[in-house]
């Protein structure tokens, strides 16, 4: 397989990772914080009455984030694509660094749930809509799903770093077998 096919296949299954990410932690976000889906996402993602439940909050967890794993992978993969001459390379450290963006936005995400079951006063200055049916489980999802953002965001950083790091220790690898 050569880096380009390498390259577009990471960015697929960043995708597909991403879309799964967001499904699954809808299914959390939706235990604890109903009234974000009823009383906004529902209808921002035009989710069918009959499916407004846990199916409706998958969906809605992957249309908003299967293309967060296309964006944020881009860069990443680009820096593989120019840095690490092996394909087998390419995917190991690309694999790797998606692990390390959903790691840290699972980490982020359950911070952010973290923030709003224990000290939802600190959240108080947050302007939320009015006429929500469950304010307070509204913002402990609405904070999980911030989170989850902010940690794609560290992620990214993160994942750059594997992309560099791998490319260093194939060069590494490549000039001791030389010696």
């Amino acid at each position: 397989m050569s880096k380009p096919v390498v390259f577009i296949l990471l960015l697929g299954l960043a995708a597909i990772a991403a879309g799964l990410f967001g499904a699954l932690h809808n299914q959390l976000s939706y235990s604890v914080g109903a009234s974000y889906f009823f009383d906004l996402k529902f209808d921002q993602f035009g989710i069918a009455e009959d499916a407004r439940n846990r199916l409706g909050a998958a969906l809605v967890g992957w249309r908003a984030s299967w293309w967060m794993g296309m964006l944020l992978g881009l860069p990443v993969f680009l820096l593989g694509l120019l840095l690490i001459r092996k394909p087998g390379h390419l995917l190991a450290a690309g694999i790797g660094a998606m692990g390390v963006v959903l790691f840290a936005a699972l980490l982020c995400a359950m911070g952010g749930l973290l923030l709003g079951m224990l000290a939802p006063s600190l959240a108080a200055g947050i302007a939320l809509p009015q006429g929500l049916s469950d304010p307070e489980g509204f913002l402990r999802a609405a904070l999980m799903h911030e989170g989850a953002y902010l940690g794609g965001l560290i992620g990214l950083v993160a994942a750059l770093w594997t992309i560099w790091r791998a490319a260093r220790t194939e060069r590494h690898w490549r000039e001791a077998r030389r010696s």
